[in-house]
């Protein structure tokens, strides 16, 4: 007990203080967790030794991960997958691996060897993309969807690769090699047809009864003992864990309670993803680097640079452009965990020596650790090339209808008055700096055009010099503040109303000079603070009073704040003597509501108050 502890200690220890670190360089949360691997592991701090079954516990991670998936896959939607599954995955396949077995062959392996690495090298890491897609938000991008649909083939692929281990040893295993591949194939089928025609018939009741119950404790153990049952069936059956998880996230994508075992299943995916990749670091026989380390990169290199090749050459023999093919290069050059499995069978099948298996196993390992980092700079360094050019839109030149008003910025505020404004037929002009906003707020038929409202030339074709309010209602602290100074000195006799988001925004502007400022969450705040007392059984007027008493109280506090302002000691000073006015104030006020009227059927019409301190 005492060990399962400490070594969860270690791993909580590591992933919070190196994940963070790496992720702020912007190399990703995957990165981090296989250098907190390393850092723990035998290799270097040896703190949790047992690296090999923490890495075959930590698999149940891709398991959770592939149910999230599935869940997210309607059946129709899946059918609709099978042309990039089998066309694109299929091609990606058969090129990388034939690419990769023939390097190995060049490079002295016998023929059967080199066939076996390429095709354990040309596996992905599923948990490493999706990972990559999840946290650039690029699961449904054209490229997302493709290297999803390239990744779950290779997850087919691998089951009868698997099967064929005893096979490709020859000697006496061939003669039994037959009969045992029948055997595995005809109890793989009935697990996998029992998983989806019991799933179909029975999921849904079963997460009903559960549903029933009102207990979330026992509808997330519902939906682990879904996952992890379905994962155990294929496993019995010889077939892949993350495929049984899979189909079983398929079945339930269509279903009413979809959305809240995902919000169940989502914590375990988390943690279980990350000591994965933590103990995939830990296994990286990490000293090899250091005896050999020209060779250790330089196969890594390789095998980096051939899988971007192939994918590129498979991508565009697919029909992508060039813009998606580089996407995916940049996505699957690494190896994945399945690499592991394959290569570990096949040492069991006497067809590979232990120090290649060692030495295979960290170039994997480095190539997953190299993948986040060669994707960033693709999103840096590549991406932008391809990005279309935004065109140099010409700011409008707004028709000078004399208005009364000009709105500087169109968007939630700004909108809220030119709709009040248009009811009572009071004419105004729009200046708003987003061309999109403005194109899709004309669809609308607003008047509303493209510039930006620090321009003296811009507020001048507007009618400026003869308008009588400038309403500043864009949120961005510094352009707000440059569009006040360049008015007050142009337009003098302009009014100017302010939108502030914050106190300090809204100091900055009276700093300025503004006098007109309202910021952005108080008058809203104070109107749910008047209901919520309200409906505390307050009458309303005092209600009101209420609030009017505290906006009042922290329009004096703002202003007394501006005195001290940039002095970090005074205005938090200044913050608790404010706090401690505002009570005795209210103390002081009889038609303030100090305390709330117990619930009862007939509310009294009177007040309560607190006895004086």
């Amino acid at each position: 007990m005492i060990t399962l502890l400490y070594n969860t200690l270690i791993f909580l220890a590591a992933a919070v203080l190196i994940v963070p670190l790496v992720k702020r360089l912007g190399l990703g949360e995957v990165l981090g967790y296989l250098i907190a691997g390393v850092v723990i592991g035998p290799s270097a701090l040896k703190l949790v030794p047992d690296a090999k079954e923490v890495l075959h516990f930590s698999e149940v991670g891709i398991v959770f991960l592939l149910f999230v998936i599935g869940l997210e896959l309607k059946p129709a939607r899946l059918k609709l997958m099978r042309k990039p599954v089998f066309g694109f995955g299929g091609l990606q396949m058969l090129i990388t691996s034939l690419a990769l077995a023939g390097l190995a062959f060049a490079l002295g392996q016998p023929l059967v060897v080199a066939l076996v690495i390429g095709f354990s090298l040309a596996m992905c890491s599923t948990a490493l993309v999706l990972q990559l897609l999840g946290e650039q938000g690029e699961l449904n991008t054209r490229h997302g969807r493709l290297g999803f649909a390239d990744l779950l083939f290779q997850d087919m692929a691998a089951i009868p690769a698997l099967a064929a281990m005893p096979l490709l040893a020859g000697g006496a295993t061939m003669a039994v090699g037959w009969d045992s591949m029948l055997h595995d194939a005809l109890v793989g089928a009935g697990a996998f047809i029992a998983l989806i025609v019991g799933g179909r018939y029975l999921l849904r009741p079963l997460f009903r009864f559960a549903a029933s119950t009102r207990s979330r404790e026992v509808f997330a153990g519902t939906s682990l003992l879904v996952v992890i049952g379905a994962a155990l069936l294929m496993e019995l059956a010889g077939l892949s864990m993350a495929l049984g998880a899979f189909i079983a996230g398929v079945l339930l994508a269509d279903s009413e309670y979809r959305h809240s075992i995902e919000a169940d299943i989502e914590p375990f995916r988390g943690l279980l993803l990350g000591l994965f990749f933590m103990a995939v670091g830990m296994t990286a026989p990490i000293g090899l680097l250091g005896e050999q380390p020209g060779l250790v990169l330089g196969l890594t290199t390789l095998l980096l640079a051939t899988k971007w090749l192939s994918v590129l050459v498979a991508a565009r023999g697919y029909g992508l452009d060039w813009k998606d093919s580089l996407n995916l290069g940049a996505l699957l050059p690494q190896g994945g965990e399945f690499a592991f499995v394959l290569l570990t069978a096949a040492a069991g099948a006497g067809l590979m020596a232990s120090d290649l298996i060692g030495l295979l196993v960290l170039v994997v390992s480095l190539s997953m650790a190299a993948t986040p980092i060669l994707f960033q700079l693709h999103i840096r360094l590549v991406r932008p090339r391809f990005a279309p050019p935004a065109p140099k839109r010409e700011y409008d030149r707004p028709a000078d209808t004399s208005p009364q008003i000009i709105i500087a910025g169109f968007g939630r505020f700004g909108q809220v008055i030119g709709r009040t404004l248009q009811g009572l037929n009071i004419p105004y002009t729009i200046l708003d700096i987003n061309a999109e906003h403005v194109a899709f707020v004309r669809r609308y038929g607003n008047e509303i055009y493209f510039g930006d409202a620090s321009r003296l030339d811009l507020l001048e074709a507007a009618g400026a010099d003869r308008a009588r309010i400038l309403v500043i209602a864009i949120s961005d602290v510094e352009a707000s503040l440059r569009i006040v100074q360049r008015v007050q000195r142009r337009f003098p006799k302009l009014r100017l109303f302010a939108r502030a988001r914050n106190r300090h925004h809204a100091q900055l502007l009276m700093r300025a000079g503004v006098q007109d400022i309202v910021r952005d969450l108080l008058p809203a705040s104070l109107e749910l603070t008047r209901e919520v007392l309200v409906a505390l059984g307050i009458e309303r007027q005092r209600a009101q009073h209420t609030v009017d008493t505290f906006r009042h109280h922290d329009t004096t506090t703002l202003m007394r704040q501006l005195e001290t302002f940039g002095d970090e000691a005074q205005q938090i000073q200044t913050a608790q003597q404010a706090a401690k006015e505002l009570e005795e104030l209210f103390e002081a006020d009889e038609d303030v509501v100090t305390e709330a009227p117990a619930p009862s059927t007939n509310t009294p019409d009177t007040h309560h108050r607190r006895g004086k301190r």
